[in-house]
């Protein structure tokens, strides 16, 4: 099953230097035991734009779909037997980075 990762931030690109080695070194042990897909850091909120295409033309907004002090400022997405055990690897997770994580199931595989 695959599970998305969002990991909970209130500034942007705020990585130590330290932490980025403990994300690595994190990334590394998700891929020696299998469950590696995907992970990436994302850009500030402001750089965001909305798109609502339901009526007859899109309409276009800048900013995040919702104003919070805190945002998704990165992801994993992690392949994992269960949730219980999705939930053990991202504590981990979660102490390599210094933040806060959520974890969802998705519905869907990729290509799917």
């Amino acid at each position: 099953m695959l599970y998305f990762v969002s990991v909970i931030d209130d500034r942007t690109n705020s990585g130590t230097p330290e932490e980025m080695v403990e994300i690595a070194a994190f990334n590394e042990r998700l891929r020696e035991r299998g469950h590696w897909v995907f992970a990436a850091g994302l850009a500030d909120p402001a750089t965001s734009t909305v798109i609502d295409g339901r009526g007859e033309q899109p309409v276009f907004t800048d900013g995040p779909f919702i104003e919070s002090k805190e945002h998704i400022a990165g992801l994993w997405i992690i392949e994992a037997p269960d949730l219980d055990v999705a939930l053990a690897l991202m504590a981990e997770g979660s102490k390599a980075c210094n933040r806060r994580l959520e974890v969802r199931p998705m519905l869907t595989r990729p290509g799917a």
